[in-house]
């Protein structure tokens, strides 16, 4: 649970960009410089792109030294990129800023499923992989929430130390058993597993399994391409990442105040941002309590039909009922859309990508899986502003829908469900 805190420092992060975008785009952040929208665009996009940039390379280094040791160091290049943001004295200083928090960001999506999924128990790997969803919409909340009654400074402060309270929970965590069997270190393994387990119980069978997946030698990258189960895998992790990102939940989530005042509602933008952050909170609560009792292909069937629908809805409000004063129902449609995507295509993709492969292709395959969600992640925050300048909203927001039912059909056919298989079992499927 606490290696999911890094998490929630990159949710922050993320819900930083909303409550603060139309105080600086206004002269009103308290600092010498005004973005413009192309800048603000970069601002809020660049943190993807340094997330994306860096999964390869920290799928790499977490097999050197380790997923523990991996998360504790990233919280100083955490540290350094807020300060950057906080004493900022140009835009510039702002993006560099954002893309080495990204950059920190991205490393926990590769660190911490990984991490949660090798230290739980195969009967509840679901719930656990889930934590890191849960804990990032509960520091996208926080963002929102300091955003609203705070200045910029302020709400600068209030998130950079979230990586400190971070590293004092999670210093006192063993390392991963999985990783510290990889490096021959079974004593460390055993007291590990007996820290995780319980001091009386036998973990024989557990560390056992681990013994014989150490005997595969770690995949290189250029091997990834040459494993059926491997690839198979690689394809259904990607798929599910383009579509996560092409349903356009970081569209949603990066402006949605800009949503919201679009809508006409006469309800505070920030209110409406802390309504979707306790939504996202709730949805993510569900999915946590549902994933190891209905599934996680039954959980995305069902969110991404509740997506299709929310969509459809917000492309026929912007089309046709904007000029209406009916801005109840485009904010109706991002909340439904918020709490289907949270409940489903928010968590499950990560922790399919942890449940996947082997773990001899773990750290490259996952890195891969991770570098492509972050890159996508980044192509639809930066050219969503200008796609709807150029097109309109309605356009935007069918093409999302079309991707939510293009994903329907990808999962229905094609994903495989892993609910209380073991990883040998989930690679017999994707082999055969």
């Amino acid at each position: 649970m606490s290696a999911a805190v890094g998490s929630f420092s990159l949710g922050a992060s993320v819900g930083w960009s909303g409550p603060v975008e139309s105080r600086y785009k206004e002269g009103k952040a308290g600092y010498s410089f005004t973005p413009n929208d192309d800048e603000w665009g970069w601002i809020s996009s660049l943190l993807t792109l340094g997330a994306g940039l860096v999964c390869i390379p920290i799928g790499v280094i977490i097999g050197i030294i380790g997923r523990k040791l991996t998360m504790l160091i990233l919280v100083l290049p955490y540290m350094i990129g807020w300060a950057l943001i906080g004493f900022d004295l140009n835009v510039t200083m702002v993006m560099l800023g954002r893309f080495i928090i990204g950059a920190c960001g991205g490393s926990f999506c590769v660190t911490a499923p990984m991490y949660n999924t090798e230290i739980a128990e195969v009967q509840n790997r679901g719930m656990m992989g889930c934590f890191f969803q849960l804990f990032l919409v509960h520091g996208i909340l926080y963002g929102y929430i300091c955003g609203a009654v705070n200045d910029v400074r302020i709400v600068t402060f209030l998130c950079a130390i979230m990586p400190i309270i971070f590293f004092i929970t999670f210093i006192w965590m063993p390392e991963s058993p999985v990783y510290l069997m990889q490096k021959g270190k079974t004593e460390k393994a055993e007291k590990a597993m007996k820290f995780l387990r319980g001091k009386d119980t036998d973990n024989t069978a557990e560390l056992n399994e681990m013994a014989e997946e150490t005997k595969k030698k770690n995949v290189r990258l250029t091997d990834v391409f040459f494993q059926k189960a491997t690839m198979k895998g690689l394809f259904l992790s990607v798929s599910l990442m383009l579509f996560q990102q092409f349903t356009g939940v970081n569209a949603i989530v990066f402006y949605s105040s800009q949503i919201f005042e679009s809508a006409n509602t006469g309800i505070s933008p920030n209110l409406c941002n802390i309504i979707l952050g306790i939504l996202m909170i709730l949805s993510s609560l569900m999915a946590l309590f549902l994933i190891d009792r209905i599934g996680r292909k039954m959980i995305l069937l069902i969110c991404s039909t509740v997506m299709t629908g929310s969509l459809l809805l917000m492309a026929g409000y912007y089309q046709w009922l904007q000029s209406k004063n009916l801005g109840w129902i485009g904010t109706l449609a991002v909340c439904i859309f918020v709490v289907s995507f949270s409940g489903g295509f928010g968590p499950v993709p990560w922790l399919l990508t942890a449940e996947l492969f082997a773990e001899d292709a773990k750290t490259v395959a996952g890195a891969i899986a991770c570098t492509s969600n972050w890159l996508l992640a980044f192509c639809v925050t930066k050219l969503f502003p200008l796609c709807v300048n150029e097109f309109g909203e309605a356009v935007c927001f069918l093409f999302f829908s079309i991707m939510s039912i293009l994903a329907f059909v990808f999962v229905l056919f094609l994903v495989p469900e892993t609910k209380g298989k073991t990883l040998n079992e989930i690679q017999a499927i994707l082999g055969g």
